[in-house]
C-alpha cells in the first residue's frame, strides 16, 4: 500500500480512513491468532472498492448533491442523492461511501437527539418487559400489566430459504457452461458474477429492512404501554455449540447480533434502557414448578410435572423480565405470562408476503395455498391494523 498512485485521487481524508479500515482489521486479527484461532488471516490483498469515510467539515451536503473532497489537482466528486436526507445538515456527523452488491450507497451518521415526551407519557423505569430473541418470532416482548407482543419472522425465513433455493437453480443452471479453472475472469464468468453480487445485495437489503421494522414494532410498542426498561435475553451463547450443518446455516442467517443492535439503538433514541440478562433454560423450564420440560412440537409449552399450559415464545420474555442483569439463570420472582397478545408480521414488503406481491421465484402452483389470510396494509408507522389476539393460558393446579 505504498507508492505513487496508491489512492488514485482521494484526498489525505479519504487515504486516512483506508489506512485506518486496513489497520483495525490487521490488528483484529493479531488479536485472533494470538487468542489461539488460527484460521485468521491477515488483510493481504489489494482491495479495489473499500468503505471511505469523511467525517463533518470535510464534505459539503447541497440538497440531493453532496461534494466529497479529493486529491489536490483534480476536480471535486459530486454524488447525486436518490433521495434527500432525512436529517438536518447540522446534525450530520460523517458520510461513509460503500459500494454492496454492485450499487453505490452513502451512508450517514447524524447526532439525533433522545426523544422528549410530554410530562406523564415518558418511559416509566418501574416498569420492565422481557424481549427473547428468535427464528420464528424475532421479538417477543412480555410486558406488565398482562400484556404481550409477538412479532412474526416468518416473512424473513421464507426470504431466507427461496433465496438459498434460487442461488442453488442458479448455480446448477450454469454448471455446466460454467468456465474451467483457467478460463476465470472471462466475459461470461463475470456476467455471472455481477448477476450473483446483484441479488446478493437485493436480499441482504429486505432483510435488514424487515428486521429494522421487526425492532420498530417492540419500541413503538413499548412507548405505548410506558415501558422504561427492556430486559433482552442474550443468545449469543448457542452460536459456540458445534452442530451440524443445517443448524450452522439456521444460526447464521438468524443474525442475533444484528437484531441485538438495531433494538438497542432504536431503544435509546426513544429514552428505554435495554439490559442483556442470561437466557438459559427459560425457554425450557416450567415458571411454575421451575422444572425442565421437553421441547414442544408446536408453539405451546404443557408441562408434565405441573400440568402449567402457555404460549412457548412468551414463557421465555415472562422469565426474562424477572431476571436481574448480570446474574445467573435464576428467577427470583414470579413469572406472570400476558393475557392479551398483539400479533404482528415483519417483512410486508418482502416478495410473497402478499398475492399482489407474489415472489416471482415461487412456482405458480405453489403459490395458491401459501398466500394465507388478507391482511390490511400497514400504515407509515409500521404497525398492522389487525385486531389484538387473545390467547389463553391455563394454570391447572394438580388435583
Amino acid at each position: 500500500m505504498s507508492g505513487p498512485d496508491t489512492f488514485a485521487e482521494l484526498g489525505s481524508t479519504g487515504a486516512r480512513s483506508v489506512l485506518r479500515r486496513f489497520s483495525d482489521a490487521w490488528f483484529a486479527a493479531a488479536k485472533r491468532r494470538k487468542a489461539g484461532d488460527l484460521s485468521a488471516r491477515f488483510p493481504r490483498r489489494r482491495r479495489a472498492l473499500m468503505p471511505v469515510r469523511w467525517y463533518h467539515g470535510t464534505f459539503t451536503v447541497g440538497g440531493r448533491r453532496v461534494r466529497i473532497p479529493t486529491a489536490r489537482g483534480t476536480l471535486p466528486l459530486w454524488v447525486r442523492l436518490a433521495r434527500d436526507l432525512p436529517y438536518p445538515v447540522e446534525q450530520v456527523r460523517s458520510i461513509t461511501l460503500l459500494c454492496e452488491g454492485g450499487r453505490l450507497f452513502l451512508d450517514v451518521t447524524a447526532e439525533v437527539p433522545v426523544a422528549v415526551y410530554p410530562p406523564g407519557e415518558e418511559p416509566d423505569p418501574a416498569r420492565v418487559a422481557g424481549v427473547d430473541l428468535g427464528v420464528i418470532h424475532p421479538y417477543a416482548v412480555a410486558g406488565p400489566d398482562g400484556e404481550g407482543l409477538l412479532v412474526s419472522g416468518r416473512a424473513i425465513r421464507a426470504e431466507h430459504r427461496m433465496h438459498l433455493a434460487d442461488t442453488k437453480a442458479r448455480r446448477r443452471a450454469v454448471s455446466r457452461r460454467a468456465p474451467k479453472p483457467g478460463e476465470k475472469g472471462s466475459r461470461r464468468w463475470r456476467k455471472y458474477r455481477r448477476r450473483a453480487r446483484l441479488v446478493e445485495g437485493r436480499h441482504r437489503r429486505r432483510v435488514r429492512q424487515a428486521q429494522h421494522e421487526a425492532a420498530r414494532t417492540v419500541v413503538s410498542w413499548a412507548v405505548r404501554q410506558r415501558i422504561g426498561v427492556l430486559h433482552v435475553g442474550d443468545p449469543r451463547g448457542v452460536l459456540d455449540i458445534p452442530a451440524g450443518r443445517r443448524h450452522n446455516l439456521r444460526l447464521r442467517q438468524w443474525q442475533v447480533g444484528r437484531l441485538l443492535r438495531v433494538l438497542t439503538d432504536k431503544a435509546t433514541l426513544a429514552g428505554i434502557t435495554v439490559r442483556l440478562v442470561d437466557e438459559r433454560g427459560t425457554s425450557s423450564t416450567c415458571p411454575a414448578c421451575q422444572r425442565r420440560v421437553p421441547k414442544p412440537r408446536g408453539r405451546t409449552l404443557s408441562c408434565p410435572h405441573c400440568t402449567f399450559s402457555g404460549h412457548r415464545d412468551l414463557v421465555a420474555p415472562a422469565s426474562i423480565a424477572t431476571r436481574i442483569p448480570g446474574g445467573g439463570p435464576t428467577t427470583p420472582t414470579a413469572v406472570v405470562l400476558p393475557e392479551v397478545v398483539t400479533h404482528r408480521r415483519a417483512g410486508r414488503h418482502l416478495p410473497g408476503a402478499g398475492r399482489s406481491r407474489r415472489d416471482p421465484r415461487r412456482p405458480q402452483q405453489a403459490a395458491r395455498g401459501s398466500v394465507g389470510l388478507r391482511r390490511p396494509a400497514p400504515p407509515p408507522g409500521g404497525e398492522s391494523l389487525a385486531h389484538p389476539a387473545r390467547i389463553h393460558n391455563t394454570h391447572r393446579k394438580p388435583g
